[in-house]
């Protein structure tokens, strides 16, 4: 199985088309990630949020200790500040909230951003580069063949007339040619097909 052309010119443009498929790949690859960081800026506050609700209810919760201590009436103010540390707890859960929402949103968009450019990436690069494989190995196995060459060469008569302008005519003209089994003419066609597709006899 060979992946590449033989002849140099549309070897060359398989390798071009080649690494701009990466490049392209790997510019969706990158610019989701460039835009997963921006979005992840927006879990900035919920982290303060979260931050600031838990110092709050650590505040709170060891001055309603304090406060349980005072003589008589600390049963009384233990509760309200209890009740206010428990607010603050829920300040600190908003917080995580919120970031875990921002985190959810800059996955799904990252994974968008990867995956609708990279599929139509495939799509437009990997069936004629797959293709053209195909093609390629055939078009081997037949030259390999017995009477191969004969195939090739009618390949080449029925082909594009531009690829058989370059050579000269035999007397008679081709198609006469490879009626009669005209041996240099069938092998001149038969190179001709398969540097079409960019193989070498």
């Amino acid at each position: 199985m060979r992946f590449y052309a033989q002849t140099p010119a549309r070897r060359n443009r398989q390798v071009l088309v080649d690494l701009i498929a990466v490049a392209l790949i790997a510019v969706a690859v990158w610019a989701a990630l460039v835009v997963r960081d921006t979005i992840m800026l927006l879990a900035e506050p919920g982290r303060r949020v979260e931050s600031s609700g838990d110092r709050l209810a650590e505040g709170l919760g060891n001055a309603g200790e304090a406060a349980s201590g005072v003589p008589l009436i600390g049963g009384v103010l233990k509760k309200p500040l209890e009740s206010a540390a428990d607010a603050g707890a829920g300040i600190a859960d908003a917080g995580v909230s919120l970031q875990e929402t921002v985190t959810q949103v800059a996955d799904v968009v990252t994974t968008a951003l990867i995956v609708i450019p990279v599929f139509f990436v495939l799509l437009l690069w990997l069936p004629p580069r797959l293709l053209w494989i195909r093609r390629s190995s055939t078009l081997r196995r037949l030259a390999e063949a017995p009477g191969g060459a004969d195939l090739l060469a009618l390949r080449a008569l029925t082909g594009p007339p531009r690829a058989l302008a370059k050579l000269p005519v035999p007397p008679g003209g081709w198609a006469d040619a490879w009626r009669q089994g005209d041996r240099e003419a069938i092998a001149d066609l038969s190179a001709v097909a398969l540097k079409h597709i960019g193989l070498r006899p």
